[in-house]
């Protein structure tokens, strides 16, 4: 079960965001992430493990690599917790206009 403080715990790291986001561009390798990036392939390694432990990836091997890649379950359980927030907060907000509305008319 994918839980979506789990997800946002894991994305709490800058250099886990910044892997994270590459993904956008499709599949890539722990060796292709550590390219162009100021950590090394190990730590690489270990934040896509993290994130994979938080449902944000999910790996498959080819042959001897393995391939990272965004798993959209996750993505959605993490918009849906976001979704349920903004929901409560526009609620939230609505009550409060309208006992504005109400005090104003009543004035």
């Amino acid at each position: 079960m994918i839980n979506a403080e789990r997800a946002l715990d894991a994305l709490g790291d800058r250099t886990r965001r910044r892997v994270f986001a590459r993904l956008r561009d499709g599949t890539c390798s722990a060796g292709e992430f550590a390219q162009g990036m100021n950590v090394t392939r190990s730590a690489v390694s270990q934040h896509l493990q993290v994130l994979k432990a938080a449902g944000l990836v999910a790996v498959r091997a080819e042959g001897t690599r393995r391939l990272y890649q965004v798993d959209m379950r996750g993505v959605e359980a993490l918009r849906q917790w976001l979704d349920e927030f903004w929901d409560e907060t526009l609620g939230a907000f609505k009550k409060a206009a309208e006992r504005v509305a109400t005090k104003a008319r009543r004035s």
